[in-house]
């Protein structure tokens, strides 16, 4: 479990392909000599387990299932990617709960720089469209955002000096996927409901 609040960033230093389809990933970062073997670490978003680390790098794998939902198969050498290690008991919640399973992915359609943030858009399947809610959380690419406002299956983000210039936003692109996932109790609310319906049919 996260809390959508990157730690750091990290550099991929290496990005390999695994026999049967997988990729392995080896990440440069400051805290990777005090990781430990099948520690949880969300990469963009996604939560990936040690499988090795040493005084600089840990390093992970990304199964077929989680190359398709997210963007871990588009990383190579010198990447630049959030970082957030698993939660604790004994430090608040200061984003919101995140799972580090990764929904879907969404594509970066506007960058707009203001006075003091950005404003990014995102357009995303409209499959998810009941998992948006306007002034809600969503995680994109790891961080605990608010939408700023909604339409069809878009959404703008507006994004604080801080946090443009601590994670890996400020090198994203119109174009670009990134991570997203929905805000947990959302989902369980819309499965719930849904299932009513159907009951009462």
């Amino acid at each position: 479990m996260f809390t959508g609040i990157v730690q750091e960033t990290g550099i991929v230093k290496k990005a390999e392909s695994l026999n049967g389809g997988g990729m392995q990933f080896t990440i440069a970062c400051s805290f990777a000599e005090s990781c430990h073997i099948d520690e949880s670490i969300a990469v963009n978003g996604a939560c990936h387990t040690v499988t090795a680390f040493d005084a600089d790098t840990f390093t992970v794998q990304s199964v077929e299932e989680t190359l398709r939902k997210t963007t871990m198969g588009s990383l190579k050498e010198g990447t630049v990617v959030n970082l957030e290690r698993s939660m604790t008991l004994q430090q608040g919640i200061e984003g919101h709960l995140v799972q580090g399973h990764v929904d879907t992915t969404g594509e970066i359609i506007s960058m707009e720089k203001e006075e003091t943030g950005w404003l990014i858009g995102v357009r995303y399947p409209e499959e998810f469209k009941n998992m948006i809610v306007g002034r809600g959380s969503i995680t994109v690419e790891g961080i605990s955002l608010t939408i700023a406002r909604e339409e069809s299956n878009e959404f703008t983000l507006a994004i604080i000096p801080y946090t443009w210039e601590h994670t890996n936003l400020n090198k994203k692109s119109i174009g670009d996927l990134v991570n997203l996932e929905f805000d947990i109790i959302g989902k369980y609310v819309v499965k719930y409901l849904a299932g009513i319906g159907r009951d009462s049919l």
